[in-house]
């Protein structure tokens, strides 16, 4: 194979990802499209690839035979559906995060993909973004010793409009933002220190969206529009104070990872300004990022050496392409497994093990902060032997 012919289950908003797989004269074309939408199935062809086979079942996708990948860009509640049967179609897969909305969800569809042999990557785009690579280099580096402490802080400022405006407001939708909003980060804790997470305890509330409103409102047709700080006029239209929700948007979290390092995870979703902030301590040294400024700090203590002479911050460059720079990075990625069987940064295990601490966080919260430990299936036991 020259050439991966994809196809993309999942028109909306995320499939503007599929501009950078569509190369008619390089390494990857997009053939087709499936979505339930006709309208985002036009406007697809218009934007990615106005020959495209489109249809509005995407199992008539996956019986095209010219077409060798396939990528998930569905709802999360979707994952596990669109991902098996592609795979099992003898398609190669590159699945959006979360994975799947379940631990169980995860371990089939790589279950799934062992047994096809077919390729399964995890779209984890924080990995791929320079200031997170930064950070993963300064640690493996060790200029800051051995991680003992991590502490990460997310202010989701658009939290209102890209998630209580549609479908992620609901429980059976997404489990929890802890999951579909959180799987970055608890990856990049997972990726940076090289250690998983062994047990959780978490609280959260629902403390600012959701309420009384009717389930059927939309903001364009609502009284309250030219008052309410949620008015949102396009795309996005559902009540965020409607009854059904009931997904939390305040929760704090805390960790134990191999290895005795403990960590932290503060996620708000109705906060002024977006950003994360990371700090990671080690026993030589602490480490801090500033998306705000572009920049990663690390700061030394005594170490009778040439270390404890200077403190260091680093300029993060920026870089083309959408995600910071990270999307042309991962989409390459996965055209390089698929046609060279190079490995990319992320894995079907680190998607699921994400995945089942936000679970585990959730199921926490839920029963009262009640101290949750991190399951694995004899599979997932085996292939994290056979990583090491």
């Amino acid at each position: 194979m020259k050439q991966v012919r994809m196809g993309i289950i999942g028109a909306g908003l995320r499939s503007g990802i599929a501009k950078n797989w569509h190369d008619p004269n390089g390494e990857s074309i997009v053939v087709a499209a499936a979505d339930i939408s006709e309208d985002r199935l036009a406007n697809f062809k218009k934007e990615i690839n106005p020959d495209a086979f489109v249809t509005t079942d995407y199992r008539e996708l996956l019986k095209q035979e010219d077409i060798d990948a396939v990528a998930v860009l569905s709802p999360d509640f979707l994952h596990e559906e669109h991902a098996v049967a592609a795979l099992k179609a003898g398609k190669h897969v590159y699945c959006e995060k979360p994975l799947a909305i379940t631990v169980e969800g995860c371990d089939r569809i790589i279950e799934t993909a062992n047994e096809t042999g077919k390729h399964l990557m995890v779209g984890f785009n924080m990995r791929y973004m320079s200031m997170y690579q930064t950070m993963k280099g300064i640690v493996d580096s060790g200029i800051i010793g051995d991680i003992k402490a991590v502490w990460v802080r997310h202010f989701v400022g658009f939290g209102g409009y890209f998630y209580y405006h549609d479908w992620h407001g609901l429980s059976r939708n997404t489990t929890s933002l802890l999951l579909q909003k959180g799987s970055h980060d608890l990856d990049v804790i997972h990726w940076i220190t090289g250690k998983y997470t062994k047990r959780v305890s978490a609280f959260g509330s629902l403390d600012f969206f959701g309420g009384d409103m009717p389930n059927t409102l939309t903001c364009p047709e609502c009284d309250l529009k030219d008052t309410c700080t949620e008015y949102s006029p396009h795309t996005l239209t559902e009540c965020a104070f409607r009854e059904e929700i009931d997904v939390e948007d305040n929760n704090m979290l805390i960790m134990e990872l191999e290895g005795g390092i403990k960590a932290s995870y503060l996620q708000c979703h109705f906060t002024p300004d977006y950003q994360r902030n990371y700090v990671f301590i080690g026993t030589k040294g602490r480490m801090e990022n500033s998306e705000l400024e572009g920049k990663v700090y690390v700061k030394t203590r005594k170490s009778n050496s040439w270390n404890e002479l200077s403190d260091q911050t680093y300029d993060i460059k920026k870089e083309q392409g959408s995600h910071g720079g990270a999307d042309p990075k991962i989409t390459k990625d996965f055209i390089n497994l698929v046609l060279h069987n190079k490995q990319p940064l992320t894995s079907p295990v680190a998607g699921r093990m994400s995945v089942a601490v936000g679970c585990a966080a959730t199921e926490s919260i839920r029963s009262g902060g009640k101290v949750m430990e991190i399951t694995k299936s004899p599979v997932i036991s085996e292939l994290l032997e056979e990583s090491k």
